[in-house]
């Protein structure tokens, strides 16, 4: 692994935790918007944290093609989560979580067309 790779992948891990510390700190009882929370909330900790699963499959993958394709998965995943932050950011917590989203989404986005040069 790379050292831009091992970079990477503990910041997505870092991302992932924020992600989880989001969804536990969401309503868990019944209350107003509890089930709105919780229904978000759900979305948000499937897309959050499979991010960095699909990017260690990336690593290890064994053409550029299985790369392009796992990287590109990495893109649709950060954009679902980002829209799941955007429903939930009226909480005012979110917003940084929000802007490493984007951060994120423009590392793969640049990783995926530099792959594709390649192929």
């Amino acid at each position: 692994m790379s050292s831009f790779e091992q970079q990477l992948m503990e910041r997505l891990e870092d991302y992932a935790l924020r992600i989880i510390a989001v969804y536990s700190a969401l309503p868990d009882y019944p209350a107003s918007g509890y089930q709105v929370a919780q229904t978000l909330g759900k979305q948000l900790l499937r897309s959050g944290t499979s991010v960095g699963a699909n990017y260690a499959e990336s690593i290890r993958t064994h053409s550029l093609a299985d790369k392009v394709a796992k990287q590109q998965v990495c893109i649709k995943e950060l954009e679902e989560t980002a829209y799941w932050l955007r429903l939930l950011s009226r909480t005012g917590l979110l917003a940084p979580l929000l802007a490493e989203t984007s951060e994120l989404t423009a590392i793969f986005v640049a990783s995926v067309r530099k792959l594709q040069q390649h192929a």
